[in-house]
């Protein structure tokens, strides 16, 4: 495939230091496109799952270096700290070398559309659980992960591709989908008071694009279940890219209660 270029890039939720992440994906994502500003929306390192147990593979390594290679040669990259990397919130306004590390940021397409860029964690409060469920669900999460590496270590061995199991259960699950439409409707409720005409975030790990009360609500989802890009073409046109085995488009996110997966399209035919 030929290298691609963009506008500009959201990446968020990479979780460096966390052994599901998909550093082997997102490597090769990062080495085939190229793009003029690369806004990192949080959680890109993993700092809660370092401070359990120290991971750090030369994939994960080697992703910063990209990063920082990107910053070298012309890319203008902005870093907004999320919760899992809170404590780089304290460098707000300073610099890593050529990164800008910025608590939130406006982006302005090349059509003229203000996007309000933040984390999402400041959202936590909507989304009211018990601590019980709260840690039900994290529990649960991470017993999915683990079995989300197994199957895929099976479908790689039978020369099939990535295939999300966690991401296919949340996406049946009622509360899930409940939590991400208040979290979804939350953000542009934060978002109408600054003038803007929509929002990019991450942080609760499902990449979606939609309109909600006339603004644009997108989430540039993560690296560990989606392997998703946020990305902006020349003109100003916005896609969700799914960077697997085999790159795609995400065309319809939300395809109603007989699909709830994704749909997507092979990425050689988006224009």
């Amino acid at each position: 495939m030929a290298r691609l270029h963009y506008r500009t890039i959201f990446l968020s939720d990479i979780h460096l230091g966390f052994k599901d992440c998909r550093a082997d994906y997102l490597l090769e994502f990062l080495n085939s496109v190229d793009c003029d500003t690369l806004y990192l929306v949080g959680d890109i390192v993993d700092l809660w799952s370092l401070k359990r147990r120290f991971y750090w593979p030369t994939a994960h390594y080697d992703v910063i270096r990209a990063i920082f290679k990107k910053s070298r040669h012309g890319t203008r990259v902005v870093y907004i700290p999320g919760n899992h990397d809170a404590p780089l919130r304290d460098y707000v306004s300073e610099n890593f070398g050529a990164i800008e590390v910025m608590e939130e940021a406006i982006h302005e397409t090349a059509d003229g559309r203000k996007l309000w860029l933040f984390h999402g964690d400041i959202l936590d409060p909507h989304i009211r659980v018990s601590r019980l469920v709260k840690y039900a669900g994290d529990s649960l999460y991470d017993f999915l992960l683990k079995i989300n590496r197994l199957t895929n270590f099976c479908r790689r061995l039978a020369g099939m591709e990535y295939w999300s199991l966690a991401t296919y259960i949340k996406s049946r699950a009622k509360r899930v989908n409940t939590v991400i439409d208040t979290f979804a409707t939350a953000a542009i409720e934060e978002a109408k008071s600054r003038n803007v005409d929509g929002v990019v975030c991450g942080h609760i790990h499902k990449p979606e694009m939609r309109m909600i009360d006339g603004l644009l609500y997108c989430n540039d989802g993560d690296w560990i279940e989606n392997c998703s890009a946020l990305t902006e073409t020349p003109d100003g046109q916005l896609q969700i890219l799914r960077w697997t085995d085999k790159p795609s488009v995400v065309v319809d996110i939300r395809t109603g209660a007989n699909s709830p997966e994704p749909q997507f399209m092979p990425l050689k035919e988006a224009s």
